[in-house]
């Protein structure tokens, strides 16, 4: 990226007013610290971080490339999974997994497939440089926004490759206001790739910040058809659904519930309920709920042999959703009547109808899978009831419009090739030019 406004002066001015302003921050995270249970664990996680690091790495072989994936939390980390996958199968290379949040490191800090799985450090100087002195990656893959300044100069000093991906520019983001468009025109200047989910974030990169990138698409699509691809998780269930219609309504919130219950009253279907939160406290409200509306349920954590399809099935633990989309004759993906709706991606994947609520304004692939046909807005019980009434009685229809929500997935695969054949130059160049030397300085 050699456009004159991305030159190493320009950066290294912005690096420094970031280095100013930053202990600032520093203090707000400290002092939030004592009110905020996660924040305070997110600083006690980092408090014996190096030591860790150079005792792990102490125990791997030396003179292989390495490649480091940063990822905020989880969500970003599970879209750069079907990456690691192929980089797994088909580059000899150690996969070093760094995170930000306490949730994505303790969700994956046991996770097989890479070599090392560590927080980020704070963003000083400091810890930037002795971090990268001690991972000393070939190339460093960041997924969609988690760009901390010194980090991205410390990795690119060391001579690492610095790819974006997943990378999404609106034309009302906040990078392009004011003071903030400059400081971003130099923290996405250190990247030597960019890879955008679309074309018109590709054309912003360009008309805003003077960079080069490309429109890969987005890496979400890939992982939702490899994830598709286990059901190990639901294998006891199946008999339980063998002969049923069923509803699976994942990531609810109790606006998603009440609607569901007056909904579904006059039909046989078998009901699942995927709760947003599955805490204790949650899981017993849902049970209050679904008792004062007559209806009797189980919870798949402590499932009898004999279980009857008629009861709801609540699912109190994490990791079920994906897989459990494949049971369903209509999905139902709750957060539109809240916030904004969850993942439709996963459901749909399935080849089934997805219905959710009106507020999507947070998610492009909402609106484009109703517009492809494979979704359904609704704003009411009565609407979700009459989705619902056409999905069970009227197979063709359900067919058709699981086939568009499927179809609309499997057009939209294929970033993850792309991105993988670009890392797989980057790593022989480097491993030709740079990792020898690299590899004599490591302790």
């Amino acid at each position: 990226m050699s456009d004159m406004i991305t030159t190493g002066a320009f950066i290294r001015l912005w690096r420094t007013v970031y280095n100013i302003f930053f202990p600032l921050f520093r203090g707000g995270v400290r002092l939030a610290a004592l009110f905020l249970p996660k924040v305070k664990a997110s600083i006690d996680g980092r408090q014996k971080l190096f030591e860790v690091l150079e005792s792990k790495l102490a125990l791997l072989p030396k003179g292989k490339p390495r490649v480091l994936i940063h990822a905020s939390s989880v969500g970003e980390f599970e879209q750069a999974r079907p990456l690691i996958k192929r980089l797994r199968e088909e580059s000899d290379c150690q996969i070093f997994v760094s995170f930000l949040s306490v949730s994505g490191f303790e969700a994956r800090k046991n996770f097989s497939e890479a070599e090392l799985v560590t927080y980020l450090p704070e963003d000083t100087s400091k810890n930037a440089e002795r971090f990268f002195r001690l991972l000393a990656p070939d190339v460093m893959i960041v997924v969609r926004y988690d760009t901390w300044f010194n980090h991205l100069f410390a990795a690119k000093q060391r001579g690492a490759r610095l790819i974006l991906i997943d990378a999404v520019l609106r034309d009302d983001a906040a990078y392009l206001k004011l003071i903030a468009k400059n400081f971003y025109r130099a923290v996405f200047g250190l990247f030597d790739m960019i890879f955008t989910v679309s074309e018109r974030d590709r054309i912003n990169f360009d008309a805003h910040f003077h960079l080069h990138a490309e429109a890969a698409g987005d890496t979400r699509f890939d992982q939702v058809v490899l994830r598709s691809q286990g059901t190990k998780m639901i294998t006891h269930l199946r008999r339980h659904y063998e002969h049923a219609q069923v509803i699976v309504a994942g990531s609810t919130w109790p606006e998603d519930e009440t609607k569901l219950l007056e909904a579904i009253k006059d039909f046989g279907a078998s009901l699942i309920v995927v709760p947003h939160e599955v805490g204790a406290a949650n899981i017993r409200r849902l049970e209050s709920l679904l008792k004062s509306h007559g209806r009797t349920s189980e919870r798949i954590s402590s499932l009898p042999d004999e279980f009857g399809s008629d009861k709801i099935l609540i699912v109190d633990q994490i990791g079920y959703l994906a897989e459990l989309y494949a049971l369903a004759s209509v999905a139902y993906v709750g957060g539109g009547f809240g916030g904004n709706v969850h993942n439709v991606l996963e459901a749909a994947v399935h080849g089934v109808p997805v219905i959710y609520g009106p507020n999507i304004s947070k998610s492009v692939e909402a609106s484009e899978l109703y517009r492809a046909g494979g979704g359904v807005i609704v704003e009411t019980a009565d609407d979700l009831r009459n989705a619902l009434r056409i999905f069970l009685s009227d197979e063709p229809a359900r067919i058709a419009s699981g086939d568009n929500a499927k179809n609309f997935v499997m057009r939209q695969t294929g970033a993850t090739a792309k991105i993988f054949s670009f890392i797989q130059t980057s790593l022989s160049h480097t491993t030709v030019n740079t990792h020898q030397e690299k590899n004599h300085g490591r302790s």
